[in-house]
């Protein structure tokens, strides 16, 4: 009965793996993906009202979101975003749009018709005409644009003027601009693409029927004219700060190339886990499997759209996942190896973990919620992607894996199987009472000087850096246009283009190039004339694809100033939930720790010159929730050892050295797993991923390693400094006792 119950479990667990196995790539390729995954265009525009005098209301800023909405439709994009950002910003997304020089004129074009004389003077507005305008065909059968008069007294009683005049010409515009648009300059384009001239004619007599607006346009341009008039004016000005064109080639080679990281990188996790645990990593796997699917169904039911951050946030999530396995599976270990039974074992593993978990979970889930709010474009995407892996991890990791587990530990297969149930040595248990700490000639706390004088040493070499060769800052920090070349075939070179640049005027601040690609940027924030005129430059005369990225001084202070709110409140709100769930000594600890790890990652890319984009914010933001996850975790045993063994009561510094070190040794064989399995997935990345994340990846890969270094030698010696402090001040007998610990019922006691 035993084993049948285990094989049909075994069975129902690797049926429903494949399917999830079997059914993931087509999940996949129903999601909406990001412009950086299938090429597109990104503009974000300042509105402000038509008339300088007036202030932009939240009605006008709406009615221009319904606006542009309606004029996208006309693109035939399936699934644009349309963001309003802040109170006077609406930013753009077009994924899979070829022409972004149409796409932009289609979107800020005011679609303003206008009925003017031969010296540009104004006659009439389109509040004349009645109903939507309509392709027709003009009398010879070419296409046509058909316009409907609502108002016939009035269009009557003008066309009889112009009858009358010199030059009896009655000129039709579209978005006419004073000072700039004169149809005298203009009698040989007008009615061309080339020009808002749309059509003059010559009135001979007064007229009261539906107007023809006829000349050289194609069926495709009437169709355009058609629905550009349909849509309707805006209510406001659109100016562009910034924007970003993709090319389909860039967005299919990221794609294919995360993906494939992805797959490489759960691959090795798996093979790692189940090699450690045995048939407990086994049952892991399967969660790590359920929860990428879950994690994807869950993308695609919000309807969200995937960027390659969100893409590296899943594949983060992953090493975050299966640490909440390990910190159960090595509690497990504990009582097994004192010769507890592994029912009582999975019972108590399962219950001293929970806390330790939820903490760890919860504090990450703080750093995404802040990226959620303050972030924008990819950072948002990255953050909406961290959310939804951590609720997942805990659904699935924290219970249903758990539960699993716990069925199998009840058929009782595995009471004289402990090597194969979670891969624990016989010879190694001990019938004792208390844990055995492992590494019993580590001396962390001895030696502790040494590690903070190398953090020290390391803080003095990249300030340093800092001071003599500063930062490599990116366009999104400097402002400016940043133009990547697609160089796979090695059809030109760095010093070519770069002579293409400065012979267009351009001031060039900084070039790099590699096998696949050259990126160069310039000084110069282009407006969408230069953009155009940039991008057919480089592919109709050198057969050069080009990504062209603007940043506008108002963007990039933006950006500076979202980045340190973001720092800033992620760190107050880790601070107030440690300080509720732990004492305040532990959130100081924690979060100096946190500083150093942010700071050592900054200082590496300062010394090695690694550009820093907008995405680093979101790789520091993750550095931070991992870290305070993995000093949690120690912090929890700490906590735990000064209650159980002390009574929360250490009158001798040496007792808190022993405390500290028991504490570290118990937890470091799951820190160093929990990381290891961590950054796989990032190095795999580094490796196959896309070049538009190796940043990313580098900061993720050095603030791991950082925050592990912080975890065991920083921040429980800054708590170790502070609670001898603490221990060591005189008590105020005339005071009530100090709290040492904030409790909260259901969540600490």
């Amino acid at each position: 009965m035993k084993k049948r119950n285990f094989i049909i479990g075994t069975v129902v667990v690797l049926l429903i793996a494949f399917a999830c196995c079997y059914f993931i790539k087509p999940l996949i390729d129903k999601i909406n993906f990001g412009l950086d995954l299938q090429g597109g265009f990104e503009v974000l525009y300042e509105v402000s009202p038509l008339n300088e005098e007036d202030e932009l209301t939240n009605d006008m800023l709406y009615s221009t979101y319904k606006a542009i909405l309606k004029r996208i439709d006309v693109l035939g994009v399936s699934e644009p975003e349309i963001t309003i950002e802040g109170d006077s910003r609406i930013r753009i997304k077009l994924a899979g749009i070829t022409n972004a020089n149409d796409a932009r004129n289609t979107i800020s074009s005011t679609a303003v018709l206008s009925f003017r004389d031969y010296n540009d003077n104004l006659l009439m507005t389109s509040d004349v005409l009645g109903g939507e305008a309509r392709v027709g065909q003009d009398e010879y059968g070419h296409p046509a644009v058909s316009l409907k008069i609502k108002d016939t007294d009035t269009f009557y009683e003008v066309t009889k003027k112009v009858k009358n005049m010199t030059n009896n010409i009655m000129v039709i515009w579209l978005d006419f601009e004073e000072g700039k648009d004169s149809y005298k300059k203009e009698i040989t384009t007008c009615g061309t693409s080339a020009s808002h001239c749309l059509s003059a004619a010559q009135v001979n007599r007064a007229f009261a029927s539906d107007v023809i607006i006829q000349g050289n346009f194609t069926k495709e341009e009437v169709t355009s004219l058609v629905e550009l008039i349909n849509s309707g004016a805006l209510p406001t000005k659109l100016n562009e700060i910034s924007s970003r064109t993709v090319e389909a080639s860039f967005g299919t080679n990221s794609l294919n190339k995360t993906l494939t990281a992805g797959v490489i990188g759960i691959i090795c996790v798996i093979i790692l886990i189940i090699c450690v645990y045995r048939f407990s990593g086994f049952i892991a796997s399967f969660g790590l499997i359920l929860y990428t699917f879950l994690s994807f169904g869950i993308f695609y039911l919000i309807d969200g759209v995937l960027t390659l951050p969100g893409i590296a946030a899943m594949l983060l999530g992953i090493g975050m996942a299966v640490d909440a396995n390990i910190i159960c599976f090595e509690r497990i270990k504990e009582n097994l190896l004192i010769g507890k039974s592994l029912k009582d074992a999975y019972e108590i593993g399962n219950k001293n973990s929970f806390t330790s978990i939820i903490d760890a979970n919860v504090t990450t889930i703080i750093a995404a919620i802040i990226m959620f709010i303050l972030g924008e474009s990819s950072v948002k995407g990255f953050a909406t992607m961290l959310i939804i892996n951590i609720i997942v991890t805990i659904i699935i990791m924290v219970y249903l894996i758990k539960f699993i587990l716990k069925l199998f530990v009840k058929t009782g297969v595995f009471d004289d199987k402990l090597g194969f149930f979670i891969g624990i040595n016989k010879n190694k248990i001990q019938k004792q009472k208390d844990i055995k700490i492992p590494f019993e000639k580590l001396n962390i706390v001895k030696n502790r000087m040494k590690f903070i004088g190398l953090t020290l040493v390391l803080l003095v070499i990249g300030i340093v850096f800092y001071f003599t060769t500063g930062a490599n800052f990116g366009v999104d920090f400097t402002g400016g246009t940043s133009i990547t070349i697609n160089n796979t075939a090695n059809e030109t070179t760095l010093k070519e283009v770069s002579n293409i640049i400065t012979n267009n005027n351009y001031k060039i601040e900084k070039t790099s190039s590699n096998d696949k690609e050259i990126t160069i940027t310039i000084r110069e924030v282009l407006d969408k004339e230069g953009i155009t005129k940039l991008t057919s430059t480089l592919k109709d005369n050198y057969n050069l694809d080009s990504d062209i990225y603007v940043v506008s001084k108002v963007v990039k202070q933006e950006l500076v100033k979202n980045a340190v709110k973001s720092l800033l409140f992620a760190s107050i709100g880790i601070i107030i939930y440690i300080a509720i769930r732990f004492r305040f000594n532990y959130a100081i600890s924690g979060i100096i720790a946190l500083i150093h790890d942010v700071t050592m990652t900054f200082l590496f890319f300062t010394i090695f010159k690694i550009e820093i984009s907008s995405i680093f914010i979101a790789a520091i933001l993750t550095i931070i929730g991992y870290s305070i996850n993995d000093t949690i975790v120690t912090f929890d045993i700490i906590r735990d050892n000064y209650k159980k063994k002390y009574k929360n009561n250490i009158t001798n510094p040496e007792d808190l050295d022993t405390l500290v070190n028991e504490s570290i040794r118990r937890t470091l064989s799951r820190t160093i797993l929990t990381t290891v399995t961590t950054i796989i997935p990032v190095i795999i990345l580094l490796f196959f991923g896309s070049r538009e994340i190796i940043n990313f990846n580098i900061a993720l890969l050095i603030g791991f390693i950082a925050g592990t270094y912080s975890s065991i030698f920083i921040s429980n010696m800054l708590w170790l400094w502070l609670e001898k402090k603490r221990i060591a001040r005189p008590v105020n007998t005339s005071d009530d006792d100090e709290v040492e610990e904030l409790k909260v019922k259901g969540i600490n006691c």
